[in-house]
């Protein structure tokens, strides 16, 4: 089995940043340090299999590739597309969020 490296675009690490400075404000450290963990399993297991993600956006957006895993005990996902060498993370959104509108903003990266 090949294991990918993970690489989160710059719009994805600021989405990560969010969601932790939110639970730390909200729920404190332990919960925040558990949504680092859940995302660090997430990583772990799309770099092993990037194909068990849902495509399920793919289609409502028109990104032929584009994936999501939802973090266990935390209702986030990881918008990820696998590439030749890498597995391209685009986003880590809230599951309620608007995301056709999200995943279109523009990445600096």
């Amino acid at each position: 089995m090949t294991v990918k490296t993970v690489l989160p675009r710059q719009q994805a690490n600021r989405d990560i940043e969010e969601a932790i400075d939110r639970y730390l404000g909200e729920a404190g450290e332990t919960v925040a340090l558990g949504f680092i963990d859940s995302l660090e399993q997430a990583y772990r297991h799309i770099a092993r299999h990037p194909a068990s993600g849902s495509s399920r956006h793919a289609y409502d957006l028109n990104l032929p590739g584009l994936r999501f895993w939802l973090l266990k005990q935390y209702p986030y996902l990881v918008f990820y597309v696998e590439t030749a060498n890498h597995i391209d993370v685009w986003r880590v959104l809230h599951a309620e969020c608007d995301i056709p509108a999200w995943i279109r903003e523009p990445d600096i990266s």
